[in-house]
């Protein structure tokens, strides 16, 4: 691999959640050989090499608590890449509590262990493209921290919670948009929102959805789904130290989906109308 020390990763100290598959994984085992320590937060072990393994499941607020605890012992953190995710298939509560209830609690616990200048990577969605349709319901939603109480509002709220994918997706986007002015100490925040991507994710959304909605999917770049590594790739330079004056930024590294749905240069039809 050429010489890419400016990105600040070698000899970095990293947190990285959902590092057992996928994107995840990606983002573990490219750091390994860009030179950091990176600590793994997930169900599951992976195979790719990482310095510490940390089973927690993001649903359980008791599992995140001691999870961050054993992080703060081991930081400090240069960096924190939140890339686990579940599909809407786990049932949408759960996927809520996972993607965004759980991955912001353990951000939040985990922030004062980050270094000043520090970044965070968020793994989000394109599926969270209208967003701003639902901003004021997000902003009620995003007030409530503790992550109980977040539990009992999905509870009462279908309207929130939806199919608990594109929801925490979106929340996603809002909460890292709306916490990166308040950060501090010059650490900064930013998500990527990713097309459909070769990963076990994409193949357990499939059985949910009509044979033909892969392949009828708009590609416009690349004419397929991406690879973990080249979502990986746009996660790590949107959030390594050479974008200091970068936060509160959504990448949509989607082939250009996202543009073209938000210009009319793609027709929505080719998704079912939605």
């Amino acid at each position: 691999m050429h010489n890419l020390d400016g990105l600040g990763y070698r000899d970095a100290n990293i947190v990285v959640t959902g590092g057992f598959s996928g994107m995840g994984e990606a983002v573990v085992r490219i750091l390994g050989e860009l030179g950091a320590t990176v600590h793994v937060v997930d169900i599951k072990k992976p195979a790719v090499p990482h310095k510490q393994f940390y089973q927690a499941d993001l649903s359980d607020p008791d599992q995140v608590r001691a999870t961050a605890a054993q992080l703060r012992d081991a930081g400090p953190f240069q960096y924190y890449f939140s890339c686990a995710g579940v599909p809407p298939v786990i049932g949408p509560l759960k996927c809520m509590l996972i993607n965004y209830v759980g991955a912001r609690q353990l951000i939040e616990a985990v922030l004062p262990s980050i270094v000043d200048g520090g970044g965070i990577g968020i793994i989000a969605s394109d599926a969270a493209l209208g967003w701003q349709r639902n901003l004021a319901l997000n902003l009620e939603f995003m007030a409530i921290a503790d992550p109980v109480e977040a539990r009992k509002f999905c509870e009462s709220r279908p309207d929130m919670l939806r199919d608990g994918y594109t929801s925490s997706k979106e929340m996603l986007f809002v909460w890292a948009q709306h916490r990166s002015v308040n950060l501090g100490r010059g650490i900064r925040i930013n998500c990527t929102g990713p097309c459909p991507t070769r990963t076990p994710f994409m193949d357990e959304m499939g059985k949910k959805l009509p044979g033909d909605f892969w392949d009828k999917f708009p590609y416009p770049l690349l004419g397929r789904p991406t690879t973990p590594d080249e979502q990986a790739w746009p996660l790590l330079l949107l959030t390594s130290r050479l974008n200091a004056a970068t936060t509160g930024a959504v990448l949509y590294s989607d082939q250009g989906f996202a543009a073209g749905m938000m210009t009319g240069a793609l027709d929505s039809s080719v998704l079912g109308g939605k």
